[in-house]
């Protein structure tokens, strides 16, 4: 089994890279006129969707990867260049508005009946960051064992998503826009660490740095 520091590194940069409270306004926003039942099953499907994905490229990320040449160090640096955009986008809450923008976009072309694909699933649950996230982590989750600790993490934030979603109205009214845009900005401060360090550790990789 992995070192506690990394389940709880691997944890943290899931959660903040998928970002369940910043979804909770949009989850409304998308589900408007929706009675009870039928939002859940939006979240259970989306959920479902997002997970599937997400585990998808957790345990075959490498061989993907391979597949188009592409070594894990690159990869890493990649992706650690990717997450640090999107920490840079929420502490500047650039990132609300993109979301927004995919979700106003999915109602006005009449696709209810698939938000939960298109834009819960992919991309506000399952995006580029989070998909570059579970690939990335995937590199210190190498054995069986690991891989299913990974695995788990990935279910308990995909379930705290859900959670969310399911709360959606309460969390919202609870937080207000003040207490969004706080957690937004520090959950983005954390994420740029996170990601910096994915990206230093690219580089000693590929120019076979000693740690």
């Amino acid at each position: 089994m992995p070192a506690f520091d990394t389940l709880l590194n691997a944890f943290v940069t899931l959660l903040v890279t998928v970002d369940p409270p910043g979804l909770a306004p949009l989850f409304l926003a998308l589900t408007a006129g929706m009675n009870r039942s039928e939002r859940n099953q939006v979240a259970v499907r989306a959920s479902l969707i997002g997970l599937t994905i997400l585990l998808v490229f957790a345990l075959a990320g490498e061989a993907i990867l391979k597949v188009f040449g592409i070594t894990l160090p690159a990869f890493r640096v990649a992706g650690g260049l990717l997450l640090f955009w999107i920490a840079f986008e929420m502490i500047f809450e650039r990132r609300q508005e993109r979301h927004e923008k995919s979700a106003e976009r999915a109602v006005t072309r009449d696709m209810i009946r698939n938000i939960a694909a298109f834009p819960l699933a992919i991309p506000l649950i399952a995006g580029p960051g989070a998909i570059s996230a579970s690939v990335l982590l995937s590199g210190s989750f190498a054995g069986p064992a690991d891989r299913a600790a990974l695995a788990l993490i990935i279910a308990s934030v995909i379930a705290l998503t859900y959670i969310v979603f399911v709360l959606a109205e309460r969390i919202d009214g609870f937080l207000g826009e003040t207490g969004r845009s706080i957690l937004t900005r520090l959950l983005g401060v954390m994420l740029a660490a996170l990601a910096v360090q994915f990206v230093s550790d690219g580089v000693k990789h590929l120019f076979g740095i000693a740690g």
